[in-house]
């Protein structure tokens, strides 16, 4: 399937029509694809960071809205459990999103379309271009077309957010503040390693690693929080 036939098939799929194709060709597009490319081609990183962003609006006015007898706290940890890496790439299978992605041959020979971390990324990426396509609404109506009906506080145990977790324990004190630096990447495109510091107040207080960006960020905080003593979630 050549490029066009995927872009036309997965807007089928979408129920959504670009006036702008080339915002979901450049979401579709893994940094791998556009390394191996001839062409000069952008990648779908930064879609993912403004779709990333979208996500959170679109969710939390959603949560505020509809579930008005929730506390702060709560809300927080239904937010992340819909918009975690594990429940966007369960969002991204009603689409078949990775059918769909363009890889380089060492994603797709390692199997890229199966992965957790580029499938999430990309179901931002296009978040982001129905965003930069049709405005707000558009992407709202997009992104609740995925979110459960039935959203209740019990049934956000399966993610353990340690990220949030780490930020309700620090916030206790506001003058104290956390921050996440990525200290080093490592491997080939298709097999991508982070390796992430958690900062308190400029002090190292965990580090972590993964094959995304979030994944290691969620180590970093897990790794802070046992050592605080404060970590008691199953191995």
């Amino acid at each position: 399937m050549n490029e066009n036939e995927s872009i036309r098939e997965l807007q089928s799929l979408m129920n959504y029509t670009f006036n702008k194709e080339q915002l979901l060709f450049e979401a579709l597009s893994h940094r791998s694809y556009a390394h191996e490319s001839k062409r000069n081609l952008p990648n779908n990183e930064r879609l993912e960071f403004l779709g990333d962003s979208v996500l959170s609006v679109v969710v939390s006015d959603y949560l505020f809205k509809h579930f008005k007898h929730i506390p702060e706290g709560e809300l927080t940890k239904i937010r992340a459990s819909l918009v975690c890496e594990s429940a966007l790439f369960e969002f991204s299978k009603h689409i078949k999103l990775g059918e769909y992605i363009f890889l380089g041959k060492g994603e797709e020979m390692t199997g890229g379309r199966e992965r957790p971390s580029i499938v999430s990324d990309a179901f931002e990426a296009v978040i982001a271009a129905v965003y930069l396509d049709g405005g707000i609404e558009e992407a709202r109506k997009y992104v609740l077309s995925f979110i459960p009906k039935d959203i209740s506080v019990s049934g956000t145990n399966s993610f353990h957010d340690y990220k949030t977790q780490l930020q309700e324990v620090i916030q206790k004190n506001p003058e104290e503040r956390v921050e996440y630096f990525v200290k080093r990447e490592s491997g080939p495109d298709h097999d991508k390693r982070f390796y992430v510091q958690v900062l308190l107040n400029n002090n190292v207080i965990g580090e972590g690693e993964g094959k995304s960006k979030k994944t290691a960020e969620q180590a970093a905080a897990r790794q802070a929080l046992a050592l605080m003593g404060l970590e008691n979630e199953p191995q």
